[in-house]
């Protein structure tokens, strides 16, 4: 996964699965821009991107999350649940504003 943090008025957490970064899907009038420019991050691993979820957490931060495994490790972090992910060409994405 990739995780980016920046740093706004509150910090947003940008969590991506790798393989999904630079891609486009439509599906009906939704569109899901999966770009470099916001979501190219630090590499991580699921355990070390569940940790900096549940930190960010704290901070009261805003996630962007795309992607089977990036869901899944927010699911795991508590960032999400099961009703805040939607699906556009049957990639998961959710975002949360703590």
């Amino acid at each position: 996964m990739l995780i980016k943090i920046k740093e706004s008025y509150r910090y947003i957490v940008a969590v991506c699965d790798t393989e999904l970064l630079g891609k486009y899907f439509e599906e009906d009038e939704f569109q899901l821009d999966i770009k470099k420019s916001f979501y190219e991050g630090e590499e991580k691993n699921k355990e070390e991107a569940i940790q900096i979820m549940k930190e960010m957490k704290k901070e009261d931060a805003t996630f962007n999350i795309v992607g089977k495994k990036s869901t899944q490790a927010a699911l795991e972090a508590g960032i999400i649940n099961e009703k805040g992910i939607k699906t556009i060409n049957d990639i998961p994405f959710a975002l949360v504003l703590l």
